[in-house]
């Protein structure tokens, strides 16, 4: 009886059945493989479609004066002026459930607290473009907020203003080239900060609906909001 029995093995045949067995798996994960990748890859392209039609978005009305805490000023007559909040503003913060302005005679200072917006249980608070005093509040607006989605540029004014030191008050807002650079400047911004979720939500069927930034972050919407309504100076 033979103490040892020999098996032969084709070592090139186990490699090649290694091989097949490597390039099954790959084959077996690769339409799970682009399924995953492909949404991101969307993405990106949705977020770069988004970021260029963002201009295109939002309304600035080259006759107006903007503040960085997105209100604007439109001056009516000698030393008097209409203010409120820009597009940018509304669409970021969709309709206010409730808006309390200032009691007419109230003393505004320019960066200062001027109203503020309750929406979904939080408050919003907005910055006065300029100095003066209070002589109207927009009484339709306390009524019915929706308007200042709908025209905030006309209808949806909030305040009457004597303005104090106008001439020196404009030169800290926005107009002309200057205004151009502070959008530019506002959008990227924003891409930086939620440029992904835009993409997804563009991804989905359209650019973002009035309030979008509650839809992409609904825990704390309100502190990405201050960083564009309550700027730091």
């Amino acid at each position: 009886m033979e103490l040892f029995q020999y098996q032969w093995v084709d070592m090139f045949a186990t490699k090649g059945i290694k091989y097949l067995l490597v390039l099954a798996f790959w084959f077996s994960i690769f339409p799970f493989w682009r399924t995953l990748l492909g949404p991101v890859r969307v993405g990106r392209r949705a977020i770069e479609r988004v970021v260029s039609g963002l201009k295109e978005w939002f309304d600035f009305p080259p006759y107006l004066y903007y503040h960085q805490g997105h209100t604007w000023v439109r001056v009516d007559e000698k030393g008097t002026v209409k203010v409120g909040l820009d597009d940018f503003a509304q669409k970021l913060l969709g309709q206010p459930d409730t808006l309390e302005l200032p009691e007419i005679g109230s003393r505004l200072r320019q960066g200062d607290i001027a109203w503020r917006l309750k929406i979904g249980g939080k408050v919003i608070e907005m910055l006065s473009p300029v100095n003066g005093v209070v002589t109207a509040v927009n009484v339709k607006a306390l009524e019915d907020p929706s308007i200042l989605n709908r025209d905030p540029y006309g209808e949806g004014w909030l305040l009457k203003v004597r303005a104090e030191g106008l001439k020196f008050d404009l030169r800290n807002l926005f107009k002309g080239e200057v205004l151009k650079g502070w959008v530019e400047a506002t959008l990227e911004k924003l891409r930086t900060m939620i440029g992904t979720e835009l993409g997804l939500m563009y991804q989905d069927g359209g650019l973002p609906v009035s309030g979008f930034i509650r839809q992409i972050a609904p825990n704390d919407w309100d502190k990405i909001v201050r960083e564009f309504l309550v700027p730091e100076t």
